[in-house]
């Protein structure tokens, strides 16, 4: 073990937690949706390590993408969600997967473990995402893959203009910064991977958008359920950044807009390739 990995150890605070809002969120994604940009890099046999697998949705698509033969490796910080993760493979009958708990910053595997070292929406949420790309390198073999898709919160767009939306928009940055972690991750991910000593970095981008009434009403509704119910309500509260009635009111406009036959919104996402 390095020195960095005895003393290196997570800062930041989760902003969103795992109240079923957000796990709702996640549910939805799929290697599809948000791993494209990987997929085509996949081939059977590979071993994957799967960081901040969430609820597992995207860790058993790629646990099928590089069936026969490979296997995945899915961690996460909470071991609540690790059990979800694994409730989830089990009902899908993949069982090529291994789970565990980790701390990006200080990964408990040995150097050039894996060929693939996947991140989707981690880096964003971390107190140090140089040092974490660090240990996914670490752990990644010679010529494998540093893969990471992250949102940029100050890009996302949407109509029609909403004043509480906006508001959510500026308190959501706040709050994410004063728990550690950088919610503009999207646009500084090929930055990171440089600073942490990638030579090879492909940077691109995608988007989530939001487009039918059934998808906004469904993003609205979770996004107004977070903004009052989840950690980072309450976290914002706590921290007195806003107060249980502006959020509220921050939520009501959440759902109004959703329900805006005209509404649309978009997430846009940075991506980075990266040759260990």
């Amino acid at each position: 073990m390095n020195a960095a990995r005895n003393t290196a150890k997570e800062t930041a605070v989760y902003t969103h937690g795992h109240h079923e809002s957000v796990l709702r969120s996640h549910r939805w994604r799929t290697a599809a949706n948000s791993a494209a940009y990987l997929i085509g890099d996949l081939r059977p046999g590979m071993s994957v390590l799967d960081v901040g697998c969430g609820p597992g949705t995207i860790t058993a698509d790629l646990a099928e993408l590089v069936a026969p033969g490979g296997r995945v490796t899915a961690v996460d910080a909470s071991a609540d969600v690790v059990a979800q993760a694994r409730a989830h493979a089990e009902e899908r009958g993949v069982t090529t997967i291994e789970f565990g708990t980790a701390d990006v910053h200080a990964l408990d595997f040995p150097d050039d473990s894996f060929d693939v070292v996947h991140a989707h929406q981690v880096l964003q949420h971390v107190g140090d995402p140089v040092q974490a790309l660090r240990e996914m390198r670490r752990v990644c073999r010679p010529g494998g893959i540093v893969a990471a898709r992250d949102a940029d919160y100050a890009a996302m767009t949407w109509y029609p203009a909403a004043p509480g939306v906006e508001a959510w928009q500026s308190l959501y940055r706040r709050v994410a910064r004063a728990n550690g972690g950088e919610p503009d991750a999207g646009r500084r991910l090929r930055a990171w991977a440089r600073a942490a000593g990638f030579e090879e970095v492909t940077a691109s981008a995608t988007a989530w958008c939001y487009a039918t009434p059934e998808e906004t009403a469904w993003w609205s509704a979770l996004w107004a359920d977070r903004t009052t119910s989840s950690a980072y309500a309450e976290t914002a509260a706590a921290g007195g950044h806003a107060t249980p009635a502006e959020l509220a009111h921050m939520a009501e406009a959440w759902r109004a807009w959703g329900q805006d036959p005209d509404a649309w919104f978009s997430v846009l996402h940075g991506e980075i390739l990266c040759r260990a």
